[in-house]
Order: structure tokens, then C-alpha cells, then sequence
């Protein structure tokens, strides 16, 4: 009889991409993707991006921006 560990949890998997490949997928330009990074704070470790840390934090960085009151 075998016993798994995640019989009832939900798995997630990071997914590491470079810069030029994020890019790709949320279709922008690496330059946009690097420079989001950097306003956000999110990580680039060995040339590369959490996928899911990427765009959750992005997700949130706009929701604070339309949230926010514009400048005069």
C-alpha cells in the first residue's frame, strides 16, 4: 500500500524563466519585463524570473495603481 504526501494538497510548481521568455508569454518587450522587476521588486536570480511571483506581483502593482487618485 503506497502513501503520498500530497494526497490532498495542491501542488505548485515554480516556473523560472529569463527575461526574454516572460516576455514572450505575456507578450511585452524584455525591457518592459526587467524594468517591472525592478519597480516591483520582484527578484531576477541567475537571469531569471519567477513566472508566478511576476505576475502576481504585477496583478497587484495595477490594482494599486487604478486604486490610487491620479496626480494633478
Amino acid at each position: 500500500m503506497g502513501y503520498s504526501l500530497f494526497n490532498d494538497m495542491e501542488v505548485f510548481v515554480a516556473h523560472h524563466l529569463t527575461p526574454s521568455e516572460l516576455a514572450d508569454q505575456l507578450q511585452m518587450k524584455r525591457q518592459e519585463v526587467i524594468g517591472m522587476c525592478v519597480e516591483m521588486g520582484v527578484p531576477i536570480f541567475h537571469g531569471r524570473i519567477d513566472r508566478t511571483l511576476f505576475e502576481c506581483s504585477m496583478r497587484a502593482f495595477r490594482a494599486g495603481r487604478a486604486g490610487s487618485p491620479a496626480s494633478s
